[in-house]
C-alpha cells in the first residue's frame, strides 16, 4: 500500500492536464484500478487480516481521491488565470457610443403629447381601428352624402353580396374614439385620442396611413376660452417656446358648432420654418365646441353638458418640431433616417426633465 500510495501522488503531483488526471484516476480508483483490485481482494482474507487491510486500504482511497480533486482544482485556477491573462481588457477605455436601435419619432412624439395632455388632466383612451359606419360618420353627425363617406376618400372593408350587416371601414380619424369614450364614461370627462387612421390619399404630405390625436372636454361651463388656453398650453410645452401666438379661423366641421381652425405664429427666414416667431401664421389643427347631436350620440345630455374638441396629425406636429421634410420617410423603414431622426430608447419625454433629448 505505501508502494501505490508514493506511486499515484506523484503521479498525480506531475499531472499537467486534466485528461491525465482522469487516467490516473481510472488507474488507482476506477473499477479495475489497483485499489479497488485490492479491495475485492479483503474477501479472501482472515477476519483479522481484514481488519487491518480494509480501514487502510478505505484511507488509501480517500488520500488518493483528495489528492486528485486538489490537482484539479489546481489545473481549473492555472487554466483560469491564464484565460484572464490572454483576454485581458481595460474597463477604464471608454466604449463604443453606439445605439443599435432607436425610438421612432411618431412613439416619442405620441409620448411628448400623452405626458403634456396628462399634466393637463387628460386621461389617454383608445379604440378599434376598424370601425363601423354609425361611430365613423352618423354618431358624429356627418351627413350620408358627405364628400368624406366616399370611396375615393374612405377604405371600406369587402363585404359578401347579400351581408346585411353595417358596413366597417378603416377609421379614417379618432373622432370615434371620443363616442366611445363618452359612452362607457359619460360626462365630465376630458380625453385624448392618439392612434394611427386611414385615408385614401398619398403625396409628400399625405400617406393612406398616418397618425392623429384628438382631444375633448365635456363639463358644465367648459367654452372656447378654455380651449384656446389648453392649446395654447399645449403648443408652449410641445414646442418648448412660451408665448406662442395662437389665430382662430372661423370653419365648418359637422361634429363641431362653433368650429374653428387653428394657426400658429411662424416665420419662413432663408427657407427655415421658425415657430413662436415672425408675422406669418401656419394651420396646425381643427377644433371648436361639440357639436349637441354628437352628444346626443354619445348619450350625453346636451341641455345639461358642453365641451370642446380637436384634432391634429402626429406625423405633422413630428415634421414641424424636429425638420423632417417628406411624410412618406416616416414609413420607409430606413435604417440611416431611423438612426438621425430617431430617439434613445431612455429618453422618456417628461416636463419636468425636458420632452427633446
Amino acid at each position: 500500500m505505501d508502494d501505490l500510495k508514493q506511486k499515484y501522488l506523484s503521479a498525480i503531483a506531475d499531472a499537467g492536464d486534466e485528461a491525465t488526471l482522469e487516467d490516473l484516476r481510472l488507474q488507482a480508483v476506477g473499477k479495475k484500478g489497483e485499489v479497488s483490485l485490492k479491495m475485492r481482494e479483503l474477501g479472501k482474507m482472515t477476519p483479522e487480516e481484514r481488519q487491518v487491510a480494509g480501514p487502510a486500504l478505505n484511507a488509501l482511497k480517500d488520500e488518493i481521491n483528495a489528492a486528485l480533486a486538489a490537482k484539479k482544482s489546481a489545473l481549473a485556477d492555472a487554466a483560469l488565470d491564464e484565460r484572464l491573462r490572454t483576454e485581458w481588457l481595460d474597463v477604464t477605455l471608454p466604449g463604443r457610443n453606439e445605439r443599435r436601435g432607436s425610438i421612432h419619432p411618431i412613439s416619442q412624439v405620441s409620448e411628448e403629447i400623452a405626458a403634456i395632455f396628462a399634466n393637463l388632466g387628460f386621461a389617454v383612451a383608445e379604440g378599434p381601428q376598424i370601425e363601423t359606419d354609425w361611430y365613423n360618420f352618423d354618431s358624429l353627425n356627418i351627413p350620408p352624402h358627405h364628400p368624406a363617406r366616399q370611396e375615393f376618400d374612405t377604405f371600406y372593408m369587402n363585404r359578401a353580396e347579400g351581408d346585411d350587416r353595417p358596413p366597417h371601414v378603416l377609421r379614417t380619424h379618432t373622432s370615434p374614439v371620443q363616442t366611445r369614450a363618452m359612452e362607457k364614461q359619460g360626462a365630465p370627462i376630458r380625453v385624448i385620442a392618439p392612434g394611427r387612421v386611414y385615408r385614401s390619399d398619398y403625396d409628400q404630405t399625405h400617406t393612406p396611413m398616418f397618425h392623429q390625436v384628438e382631444g375633448l372636454c365635456i363639463d358644465k361651463d367648459v367654452s372656447m376660452a378654455n380651449l384656446k388656453w389648453v392649446l395654447e398650453e399645449f403648443f408652449a410645452a410641445f414646442f418648448e417656446i412660451d408665448g406662442i401666438k395662437t389665430r382662430f379661423r372661423a370653419s365648418h366641421f359637422p361634429f363641431t358648432e362653433p368650429s374653428a381652425e387653428v394657426d400658429i405664429q411662424c416665420s419662413w427666414v432663408d427657407g427655415q420654418l421658425k415657430i413662436g416667431e415672425g408675422d406669418d401664421w401656419m394651420e396646425v389643427l381643427g377644433s371648436g365646441m361639440v357639436h349637441p347631436k354628437v352628444l346626443e350620440a354619445a348619450g350625453v345630455n346636451p341641455d345639461e353638458w358642453q365641451g370642446f374638441a380637436f384634432g391634429m396629425g402626429i406625423d405633422r406636429l413630428a415634421m414641424l418640431k424636429y425638420g423632417i421634410p417628406d411624410l412618406r420617410a416616416f414609413f420607409d423603414s430606413d435604417l440611416r433616417w431611423l438612426r438621425h431622426y430617431g430617439f434613445a430608447s431612455l429618453d422618456v419625454p417628461t416636463l419636468h426633465g425636458g420632452l427633446s433629448r
